[in-house]
């Protein structure tokens, strides 16, 4: 698991109007509910999603004994907003887009995904073309040590500001305590949306460098095997937490225990073979404390590099994020 930082980040706030909820909440008896809304994160094109989630949604269905309805978003901020607006009840999450929605949108956790080799957690990686000319320099530097060096000629791609193995991770370990700004740093800087566009960013030669994770070049091995036979990986991360499943934290106990029920004793391979799962276990929020000082100690360098605080505004900034730390310990 990613060591422990003496960092915090402070809670998002997002700003907005009040958005009508839907009729899903702790006073409202199970029997009247009759659909629930899953929100399944962008990691790739929802062309390629629904054929593995979607199993998995009806056999939910047929459990539960009420209709649950996928939701897809282009972006990870799509179901977190979802979400916080009552649009979606429960839904899978990434690391860093569940520890922004528990701010923000009321979520909370109850499962951890298992992968089907029965590890609960994965890897962020940075990934070149296979046919790139400084392929080899990249692999011998390490991949974090070779941005270092050439940033000013590359040409980089992250997935989601809202992904932690697409972003958070990468952002830290790779640049912030390299200190590195990527924003400046690079001849190019994208946002390509998600795992899949990253690599076929690499495997199209759109750009130098991109972010990717090993679950989802294992996924694309099946979906589009001669692009990933052009993708090499130049760096490879910590390991980090395995996905949360998480709740709107009204619906009706009655809702919860049905759900934690069906998510702890689901094991049809066939339903969750595609997804690269072999199941769920019970999970609360500390898990993913971690992620959270990942996300703290990127905030905290870049307050150390802004040249526009003056040192006593860094101190009291600082201090205070510091000072939250301690809450979540």
């Amino acid at each position: 698991m990613i060591q422990r930082r003496s960092f915090i980040k402070t809670a998002a706030i997002f700003a907005g109007s009040l958005a009508a909820t839907k009729l899903l909440s702790s006073n409202v008896n199970a029997q009247e509910i009759e659909e629930l809304n899953f929100g399944i994160i962008s990691t790739e094109s929802q062309a390629n999603q629904k054929p593995i989630w979607e199993p998995f949604i009806e056999a939910m269905s047929t459990e539960l004994g009420i209709s649950v309805k996928p939701f897809y978003a282009t972006q990870y901020a799509g179901v977190i907003e979802a979400m916080r607006f009552g649009q979606v009840d429960l839904a899978w999450f990434g690391g860093k887009s569940y520890i922004e929605a528990a701010e923000i949108a009321n979520a909370e956790v109850f499962a951890q995904t298992v992968a089907d080799d029965g590890s609960k957690g994965y890897y962020s990686h940075l990934i070149m073309n296979k046919d790139h000319p400084d392929l080899a320099q990249a692999k011998q530097m390490g991949g974090d040590r070779y941005i270092m060096e050439n940033a000013s000629n590359l040409q980089f791609a992250f997935n989601d500001p809202n992904s932690t193995s697409g972003y958070l991770v990468p952002s830290y370990y790779v640049f912030a305590q390299n200190g590195i700004n990527p924003k400046e740093a690079f001849e190019r800087l994208i946002f390509a949306g998600n795992h899949e566009a990253t690599a076929l960013a690499i495997a199209n030669n759109q750009v130098d460098l991109a972010t990717n994770n090993n679950e989802s070049l294992s996924r694309l091995e099946k979906t589009n095997p001669q692009a990933r036979e052009n993708i090499e990986i130049v760096w490879t991360s910590t390991l980090i937490p395995s996905d949360p499943i998480a709740w709107r934290a009204d619906i009706p106990d009655s809702i919860k225990t049905q759900l934690r029920d069906f998510f702890y004793n689901y094991k049809d391979e066939a339903v969750l073979g595609p997804l690269e799962w072999s199941g769920f276990d019970p999970a609360t929020d500390e898990v993913w404390n971690p992620i959270r000082e990942l996300d703290i100690g990127e905030q905290i360098l870049a307050i150390q590099a802004n040249d526009n605080l003056s040192q006593s505004e860094k101190d009291q900034q600082i201090a205070e994020l510091n000072q939250q730390l301690e809450a979540i310990k």
